[in-house]
């Protein structure tokens, strides 16, 4: 089967019937994932700080030092987190925080390392590009040695946030202070030659064009080309309830279900090596998110036992497992817990 272009990928955005996307999507994902399982991890996002100086104009999450509401957790409360994760069964966090001006290596190295020791059977996925890139910059080392040093202590895998649209005229106007694109890229290739695997990630429904959409999957399928180190893809819409960017814009259409379904479907197709979609049902609703398994993907991401940031914007959905046990089955699809590395762990037939 030859490669999706990005002249076909943008020809089909634009114009390709939403039903037949949907059934060129499932028919990739089936190749795929031919048993018919959609997976679904059990884990917690623990946001260890709000603290940032990125100042990101659609977030919604970030505090300054000196805000009344500003906080770093403690150990303890991180314990307390982690404790209650492991009740309902949960096996990784998500952590990750806002770009912290002060915190430099050996303190992240401590909290990896204590995490790792006291809860050995939790991965840690954690720590975004950005806060890689910046905790390099603070601490007078290079990336590489930043990600040898939290490999050494626990860390197991990063997640892909910070991406946004990789286009450095919209991250220009959306995030000025963020890293560029190519920065993003390359943490990524560095973690990735270390044997540290990753997600990618694309927030969408900016300032950014159908052209930037395709550029950006054509460039993650450009790293997986190269290092194979994506485990899988995540898409969601931007949430703009108390963020400077839908102040600045007020008239910017929120993007549409049939938005997401479609752009989801071309990265099914166009993300030819990257194995796992994953269906963002925190931004879009249960119901969509179900959809979003017949237009190409095959995990329904976490029970999202905690979720900040988002929710600072407005998307404050939640699913409990049994509610994504009944989503899977009522598609016809078999339900399947998995761990961070998209192996199963637990197949739920009846």
């Amino acid at each position: 089967m030859s490669r999706l272009t990005k002249k076909e990928a943008l020809d089909l955005i634009r114009h390709a019937d939403l039903k037949e996307l949907g059934r060129m999507a499932t028919q990739r994902k089936k190749e795929l994932h031919p048993k018919g399982i959609t997976t679904f991890v059990i884990d917690r996002n623990i946001n260890y700080t709000n603290i940032c100086w990125v100042d990101c104009k659609f977030c919604a999450f970030y505090r300054h030092e000196k805000d009344a509401d500003a906080y770093v957790l403690t150990f303890d409360e991180i314990d307390a987190k982690i404790d209650e994760l492991l009740e309902i069964g949960g096996t990784q966090i998500l952590f990750q925080g806002g770009v912290h001006p002060k915190l430099k290596i050996e303190w992240y190295e401590d909290l990896v390392e204590h995490i790792h020791q006291k809860y050995p059977t939790i991965t840690i996925h954690g720590f975004s590009s950005i806060e890689l890139d910046f905790i390099a910059k603070v601490s007078r080392i290079t990336i590489e040695e930043v990600l040898r040093r939290l490999k050494a202590k626990g860390l197991a895998s990063i997640p892909g946030a910070g991406a946004e649209i990789l286009s450095d005229r919209v991250r220009d106007i959306i995030a000025p202070k963020k890293i560029d694109a190519e920065v993003w890229i390359d943490v990524h290739r560095q973690a990735h030659k270390l044997d540290i695997m990753s997600t990618a990630t694309m927030m969408y429904g900016t300032v950014e064009s159908d052209e930037d959409i395709v550029e950006h999957f054509d460039m993650i399928r450009s790293l997986q080309d190269e290092t194979g180190g994506f485990r899988a893809f995540i898409m969601w819409s931007f949430q703009g309830k108390n963020t400077e960017l839908l102040e600045r814009i007020p008239d910017m259409e929120k993007p549409s279900s049939n938005r997401y379904l479609r752009l989801l479907a071309v990265a099914r197709l166009y993300l030819d090596n990257v194995v796992n979609i994953q269906s963002s049902w925190v931004t879009q609703g249960p119901y969509i998110g179900q959809m979003a398994l017949r237009f190409g993907a095959n995990d329904l991401g976490s029970t999202m036992m905690e979720e900040n940031v988002v929710s600072s914007a407005g998307a404050a959905y939640t699913m409990a497992k049994d509610e994504m046990l009944h989503l899977i089955r009522d598609i016809g699809e078999i339900p399947a817990v998995r761990n961070t590395a998209y192996e199963t762990l637990e197949i739920f037939n009846t």
